[in-house]
């Protein structure tokens, strides 16, 4: 088609209005019409009932069809699952199986992070049990022993720079009475969220064949996890001091490093892109994984995920060539021009 060929596009703006018209149509009087604002409270499609503004459960979401967008630009063999969400216009620009069921490794502390923040006490002092100490050697610890007693405050810095199983378990005890009970809490919180293909066990991620989420429900879980401010303050934190005591009351001070390798410099993102901060994960099940909170060059907050890559190197290559700013505009460029 010509861009100069008015004629042609006379006639498609006449097709179109006579659809938007409704030409031909006839109109049919119900006595009892259904009114979807009189019951969308009562499914769930709204947040109140009749006669008050709607406040509908998806319109500040980004909401995709389950089909892969943007791979074609990307090095994207490299990883099973990954998206990119811009929060400001509530679209998806990058989507690679986002709704496949997969393991989040040390991202489910996303979660464990946002329930502390909601129903905790930060300046609560937590006792370490003999369970949150007793962690596999070769997992990610902050080096809690039985008996420390550590502010929970401290223990999410810990948990979520560090990576530290041992201060998930301590914050899950403190805030549902066992395990068990926290993993209660997080499936209801999640559910909340709408992430409805998730099922936690536990707080830290560790395999279990019944502890999976998607790229998608990580994005609903995270967007709501970054409206607390204090969680932000967290995850863009790249080294954190603390001093508690042990069991015999003597002190102890250790300096927790961020996991996150834009932040420790080590990675660099494309230009224009700000990194605030986010959550890395690595287990043999889940590979390696990274839930990025970020700014792209026009202030717009983004929120890009990375599950089951297949190295570290590689998992920081597909989120650079996710986060660059250019390939989505170029297509739209490219596509515009073909048209004229």
């Amino acid at each position: 088609m010509k861009c100069t060929n008015k004629m042609r596009l006379l006639c498609l703006c006449g097709i179109a209005a006579i659809f938007m018209s409704g030409c031909g149509q006839t109109v049919v009087s119900y006595d009892n019409p259904y009114d979807i604002y009189a019951t969308s409270a009562d499914y769930g499609l709204t947040s109140e009932g009749a006669g008050s503004e709607k406040t509908y459960f998806s319109q500040n979401l980004c909401v995709a069809d389950d089909v892969n967008v943007g791979m074609e630009s990307t090095d994207s063999k490299v990883a099973e699952g990954a998206g990119t969400f811009n929060l400001a216009t509530n679209t998806v620009t990058y989507a690679q199986n986002i709704y496949e069921k997969l393991y989040p490794a040390s991202t489910t502390k996303i979660l464990t992070a946002y329930i502390a923040l909601k129903y905790g006490n930060l300046e609560d002092y937590v006792t370490v049990s003999e369970n949150a100490a007793n962690q596999a050697s070769d997992s990610s610890v902050c080096g809690l022993k039985a008996g420390d007693v550590v502010q929970l405050k401290d223990l999410l810095y810990g948990m979520m720079l560090k990576s530290g199983n041992d201060a998930a378990i301590a914050i899950a005890e403190h805030l549902g009475g066992s395990v068990e009970g926290f993993a209660d809490m997080m499936n209801q919180e999640a559910l909340a969220m709408g992430a409805t293909r998730s099922h936690f066990v536990n707080p830290n991620g560790l395999p279990d064949e019944n502890h999976y989420t998607s790229v998608y429900d990580l994005y609903l879980i995270f967007q709501n996890a970054v409206q607390n401010q204090t969680f932000v303050d967290i995850i863009s934190t790249m080294s954190y001091d603390v001093v508690y005591t042990d069991v015999n009351g003597s002190s102890v001070e250790k300096t927790w490093e961020n996991t996150n390798q834009y932040l420790t410099g080590k990675e660099k993102a494309p230009e224009g892109i700000t990194v605030v901060g986010g959550k890395t994960g690595t287990t043999g099940a889940a590979g390696y994984c990274l839930v990025l909170y970020s700014y792209n060059a026009s202030g717009q907050p983004i929120v890009s995920i990375v599950l089951k890559a297949d190295g570290k190197s590689n998992l920081y290559l597909l989120m650079n060539e996710m986060l660059i700013p250019l390939f989505v505009n170029r297509k739209v460029v490219n596509f515009l021009l073909n048209l004229c």
